[in-house]
């Protein structure tokens, strides 16, 4: 008698499709199925506030699209997240996104964490988005009142961690993505 355990089951893009509406957060990381629950009121208000400074950006420049969760960003068949913001410049925008969901990766992934994403969006998350080409990444801490942005130095080189702008500091964020954008930390997690 064998004591090995059966592999796990892999989880493709066709099993996410396939499960009902249940007002949840489904990916599917290298395969494997995570749910995630409805995010809090402060992480909403953070989510929105910078939704709005980006997207009114983006649209005075014409530089791109934001656009907001739910929406799938399919990696692969085995890969499938769903950032709290998305960011692709026009031209990205044009050939990667389709009807139903994006098939490669974001210019821009901004995730906000909470206490039952925080591991998983600085570790799993975080290599997924360095693998797979996402130019910036922004891990936003409203515990902290902090924003962590990671950017590759040059295009063949991984995310590194380039700076942590904080309310505390009165830091302002700009970005490469945005110029011209500098966005007061204070006003992201303003009310907090």
């Amino acid at each position: 008698m064998s004591s090995a355990l059966p592999a796990p089951r892999l989880w493709t893009y066709a099993d996410l499709v396939a499960l009902p509406d249940d007002q949840l957060r489904h990916e599917l990381i290298d395969g494997e199925h995570v749910v995630s629950p409805s995010p809090n009121t402060a992480h909403q208000q953070v989510c929105k506030r910078l939704f709005l400074a980006l997207n009114r950006h983006a649209e005075e420049h014409a530089l791109g699209e934001v656009l907001f969760a739910p929406f799938d960003i399919k990696l692969s068949m085995f890969t499938v997240v769903v950032p709290d913001l998305v960011y692709f410049t026009a031209d990205r925008f044009a050939r990667v996104v389709n009807e139903k969901h994006a098939t490669a990766a974001p210019d821009l992934v901004v995730e906000i964490l909470s206490p039952g994403t925080r591991r998983r969006d600085k570790g799993r998350k975080r290599a997924i988005y360095d693998r797979e080409g996402v130019r910036e990444y922004w891990i936003v801490d409203p515990e902290a009142q902090a924003v962590t942005a990671l950017r590759r130095p040059q295009a063949d080189a991984g995310l590194a961690d380039l700076t942590t702008a904080a309310a505390a500091s009165g830091d302002v964020l700009t970005s490469p993505l945005f110029p011209g954008l500098r966005l007061p930390i204070r006003d992201v997690f303003r009310g907090r």
